[in-house]
């Protein structure tokens, strides 16, 4: 119910409710008016009678009454008037007239109590108003009573009864309380007539406000309201209007930029308010993003940082992103939230081609959610059921492509992935120059904890790796295997044929060691022509043989340097942590105390530690 409705029902309400007092009023003024007119015709008519008997006797003409009586009945409104003699008065008069001598019970009690009785009766349908009054016996006066009557002071002589009709008096209550009825409800409909003059443009503006607010909360601000008075209601309307414009104005503005930023314009269809809050939260999150990706370490934390993201913000669970190496070649990050799996969305191809990927090869947005079969190289029905559609986002770096961002879904979820695009773009345009920050770190890192000319790690990658080493095997309660290693004579290789030779030397020796070690191994250079290896999980026996097999196997190794080849030996001492020592720092020194045995005892060989080789001399090492 609007405003308007309102009023006019309230003014409405208060009209009747006024008419219907003064209604009330009026009835109850009438009958009360009513009955004291009523009361003071039947008194003073009672009198007249009274008088007229008391006269009629005093002149002799008592028998004379009953043509009075008659007389008085052609008075307007007078229906009935009859006189009661008391029994006192027939004691010593004798019965009087017919009309005289018949008491009903309101005459009886009249007659014996002395006080008046005044009632309104219905006869035949109308209203009589009756009063019986009694004649009391009076001394005072004149003439006195007690002159002609043998009765006492105060005495009943008799009672006059009178009934007038209060049609006349009823038919002109009505009569009246109906022009006030009329004169009210006009003056009420002028009333409620002007009221809604007045009111109407408050309650249509009202209105009008309602619906553009609506409008509004729907992102519609083009609406505008209706100036139809001067007064403060049309500067209402006015500063709304203007309000509205603003409004539209600045969203407006707001929409393109940030449009520009999402690279999405709301439809037509879109509540410009609820999409615009929605793309700001969202580059809020995503400026958030960014921050909380910068304080990660690694770019793997990133990955799994936006593999979640895509699941518990964007509902995908179905996702690839791959890694450009640096051959070139594409590598698997995730599948799916799973580190440990293979192409699955894919053809596996694109790991060893990586131009199959059209992605890769475009460096540009690849839409298989509005062009089917664009990519050669994408699996639709992987794992069966549904077939999927897929979105690839390269992630440039430096220039080049650095990794892919995959996103796949089902046909009948296609379209709501399409309005989560814009968005999950966002995140990747705030996450792309954190990877190639993470990237440029990770290879000043590597360049740092890399020994140039060898490729092995350096003295202080062992140095920032060792406390992660020494925990893992405590904490799995297994052996680490420390070599350490020195070429035989290798000054003599510099002296002799120079330091090229020498450095085709350590590359060779180099090589020959990753050879023959695990992957899981780890081979430094730990300086000049010395190297240590750090075997995980190898016992002592274990140890030996692995040293052995490398010591022969650069016994056996022709170096080829200018102008010819070139054999070395290598020297070779074993410890075990924590076997030998609790610290790896003091397990080290062991393997040294080792090297420097096996040197003193002929070279190319390999020695274990044994306590009797530590002595006081070899507090230097």
């Amino acid at each position: 119910m609007n405003l308007n409705r309102k009023v006019t029902l309230l003014f409405v309400a208060l009209a009747a409710s006024i008419l219907i007092a003064l209604v009330i009023i009026s009835l109850y003024a009438f009958r009360s008016f009513a009955l004291n007119s009523s009361t003071a015709h039947v008194k003073t008519a009672a009198e007249i009678v009274r008088v007229h008997l008391t006269e009629a006797m005093i002149n002799g003409t008592i028998n004379k009454r009953e043509q009075f009586l008659e007389r008085l009945m052609e008075v307007q409104g007078l229906s009935m008037a009859r006189v009661i003699r008391s029994p006192l008065v027939s004691q010593q008069f004798g019965e009087g007239l017919q009309r005289e001598m018949v008491a009903d019970r309101i005459e009886t009690q009249v007659l014996q109590d002395g006080q008046p009785r005044f009632s309104i009766i219905d006869e035949i349908g109308e209203p009589v108003f009756r009063g019986t009054i009694p004649y009391i016996a009076s001394s005072r006066g004149t003439p006195n009573c007690l002159q002609c009557h043998r009765v006492q002071e105060g005495d009943v002589l008799g009672a006059v009864t009178i009934e007038l009709l209060l049609s006349g008096l009823r038919k002109h209550a009505m009569t009246s309380v109906i022009g006030i009825m009329i004169t009210v409800a006009v003056f009420s409909l002028l009333a409620i007539t002007l009221a809604r003059r007045l009111v109407l443009p408050v309650g249509d503006t009202a209105t009008e406000i309602g619906e553009v607010v609506q409008r509004a909360l729907k992102g519609q601000f083009k609406a505008r309201v209706t100036q139809r008075t001067t007064d403060d209601v049309g500067m209402i309307a006015a500063h709304v209007n203007r309000l509205l414009e603003y409004l539209d104005h600045g969203l407006s503005s707001i929409v393109e930029r940030v449009a520009q930023l999402t690279g999405r314009m709301p439809s037509g269809i879109d509540n410009q308010l609820e999409t615009t809050i929605d793309m700001v939260n969202s580059l809020a999150d995503a400026a958030t993003f960014k921050i909380t990706i910068e304080e990660d370490e690694t770019k793997a934390e990133i990955y799994e940082r936006f593999g979640q993201l895509l699941t518990k913000r964007f509902g995908i669970c179905e996702y690839s992103l791959y890694e450009t190496r640096d051959t070139g070649h594409l590598q698997v990050i995730k599948i799916n939230g799973d580190e440990n799996q293979n192409c699955l969305w894919c053809n596996p191809q694109i790991l060893i081609r990586s131009e199959h990927c059209r992605a890769r090869r475009a460096g540009h947005v690849v839409d298989g959610l509005t062009q089917e079969h664009i990519c050669a190289a994408f699996v639709a029905d992987a794992q069966g059921g549904e077939v999927r559609q897929h979105y690839c986002v390269p992630i440039i770096q430096s220039g080049v492509v650095g990794a892919v961002v995959q996103l796949v879904t089902t046909q009948t979820i296609a379209p709501c992935l399409a309005l989560q695009v814009p968005y999950i773009l966002m995140f990747i345009r705030e996450m792309a120059p954190v990877l190639e920050a993470k990237r440029l770190t990770e290879t000043l890192r590597e360049s740092s904890l890399q020994d140039v000319m060898t490729g092995l790690h350096n003295r202080r990658f062992l140095e920032e790796y060792v406390e992660t080493l020494v925990a893992t095997a405590k904490r799995r309660h297994t052996v680490l295997a420390i070599l350490l290693l020195d070429l035989d004579y290798f000054k003599m290789v510099n002296d002799t044929h120079g330091h090229d030779a020498g450095d085709a030397v350590l590359k060779g020796v180099a090589e020959l060691l990753k050879q023959n070690v695990r992957s899981s191994d780890l081979v430094i250079r730990f300086g000049g022509e010395e190297f240590l290896i750090l075997l995980p999980d190898t016992n002592g026996e274990m140890a030996v043989k692995v040293a052995e097999k490398i010591r022969l196997a650069v016994e056996q190794y022709k170096f080829r340097i200018a102008g010819g080849e070139l054999k070395k030996t290598i020297s070779v001492g074993v410890a075990l942590f924590p076997e030998d020592s609790e610290t790896f720092w003091q397990t080290l020194k062991y393997a040294d105390v080792a090297l420097y045995r096996a040197k003193e005892t002929g070279r190319n060989r390999v020695l274990r530690f044994a306590p009797e080789m530590w002595h006081d001399e070899n507090d230097g090492y």
